[in-house]
């Protein structure tokens, strides 16, 4: 046996979005149920608190989902956000989903069911109706070839770094320890394939119940427990298909360096979150950048010091490329921003408003975005392997879903969660696989 560390009923890797949340949650549930206290978990990180994804993740938070079950599970998160906005610097602006004709049928299906679960919401349809309602928020609106928009009353954004503090301070309160600048090495396991110990590089962590909450990095742990590289997913013909258990997209985001300030609405405020998906051909000065479909979100932010956010993802190919770089590390930049990113983004952004005309050559060249892992379908899994190991494998929907650590802990305190049923990995041999609209974001 590895020497011991540290023991703790909970281990919870990753100190994430969703490891804080579980940590916080849990603790508090062992509390007010009389069953322990936050002593009883533990936060290990190989760096410390938003070292990953959730660190330098865009911030959006919005629940304009084709997908039923991920529209109900965002609604619940994003409550969470609105429980305590100052402590998760939350900024609850709102959320536009700006479509094209070819989106317009899905786009209007999320809203009549986000009606029918009493989430607030907009939707306009035509394009004349639909110009004259963005030019109501934005006068130099300009985009072209919009027939709908929908637009989330609920939603926003908030600064990732300080949510990630507010989150841990809440932790923190209730007894939470972390225990960061170790690397895990794998797990010990007893007959049964339970999980006694997380290992790491300084010794075991004892433990009854494991949680992985990586991010990205999933399938490190997923690989040190022997799961499946490949996935069998039910198909129309009714036999088995092999898919990679992990796939990896790079998620393209950057900031075009004006003063937040530059991106008010008719009124002097912060405006919405605006996400436009859109097939019209992009051009800039130097002639034809994109011939469509394409689609960008952005919103003002004075956390990353510009009007930020991002432009579709493009699929890593490079064989072994999520074992041999860190997906935030100094190699990375290569691999996250596209070579046409910058103009492409500057680009899109002076379609769609008259007073980013000209401004490409603000855009910052900082690398961003990151690394995202996919499972089979691009939605989450939320499930329990090796008798004891919850994971949390969120394909890169995690930073706005706060919620499920809640969840998560309640299922662990022994309370089947209805909302995370859907998300089992068990759906693959079943064929249940959620429905996939017109976007061109994968996690759409």
């Amino acid at each position: 046996m590895t020497k011991p560390l540290i023991a703790a009923k909970y281990a919870i890797v990753g100190a994430g979005i969703h490891g804080l949340s579980t940590a916080w949650h849990l603790a508090a549930g062992l509390r007010a149920s009389g069953r322990g206290s936050g002593a009883d978990v533990v936060i290990v990180d190989k760096t410390g608190i938003g070292a990953g994804a959730s660190g330098i993740a865009c911030g959006v938070i919005r629940n304009n989902y084709f997908q039923p079950a991920m529209r109900e599970l965002m609604a619940h998160s994003v409550g969470v956000w609105d429980s305590d906005p100052e402590a998760f610097s939350y900024h609850p602006v709102g959320y536009m989903q700006i479509s094209h004709e070819g989106m317009h049928a899905d786009v209007a299906s999320i809203h009549e069911q986000q009606q029918a679960i009493g989430y607030r919401s907009t939707f306009v349809e035509g394009e004349a109706a639909s110009a004259a309602y963005m030019r109501g928020v934005f006068d130099d609106w300009q985009a072209r070839g919009i027939t709908s928009v929908l637009h989330e009353h609920r939603g926003g954004y908030a600064n990732n770094m300080a949510s990630l503090k507010g989150l841990w301070a809440k932790a923190e309160a209730e007894g939470v320890r972390l225990v960061t600048g170790v690397v895990q090495r794998g797990f010990e396991r007893d007959a049964s394939g339970a999980v006694t110990a997380v290992v790491t590089d300084q010794g075991a962590i004892a433990c009854e119940q494991v949680i992985v909450a990586t991010g990205p990095w999933v399938q490190s742990q997923w690989a040190m427990l022997d799961l499946p590289a490949a996935t069998g997913v039910l198909g129309a013909d009714g036999k088995l298909h092999e898919t990679p258990t992990w796939t990896y997209w790079a998620l393209q985001e950057g900031t075009l360096e004006v003063d937040p300030g530059y991106l008010t609405d008719n009124d002097g405020n912060l405006p919405p979150v605006v996400h436009i998906d859109t097939d019209a051909p992009l051009h800039d000065e130097a002639g034809l950048v994109t011939e469509g479909p394409w689609g960008i979100y952005y919103k003002p932010d004075f956390n990353f010091g510009g009007v930020q956010g991002g432009y579709m993802p493009y699929r890593v190919e490079k064989p072994g490329h999520e074992v041999a770089v860190d997906p935030y590390g100094p190699d990375s930049p290569d691999f996250v921003v596209g070579a046409d990113f910058h103009r492409t983004w500057a680009a899109a952004l002076a379609f769609c408003h008259k007073r980013f005309e000209g401004k490409a050559h603000l855009m910052s060249t900082e690398p961003s975005g990151g690394i995202g892992s996919f499972t089979p379908d691009s939605f989450p899994v939320f499930d329990t392997f090796a008798e004891n190991v919850y994971f949390i494998a969120d394909s890169n929907h995690g930073y706005k879903m706060i919620g499920v650590g809640a969840l998560v802990a309640k299922e662990l305190l022994g309370e089947p969660q209805p909302l995370l049923e859907p998300f089992r990995y068990s759906r693959y041999a079943r064929g249940e696989l959620h429905p996939v609209s017109n976007s061109p974001f994968p996690w759409s």
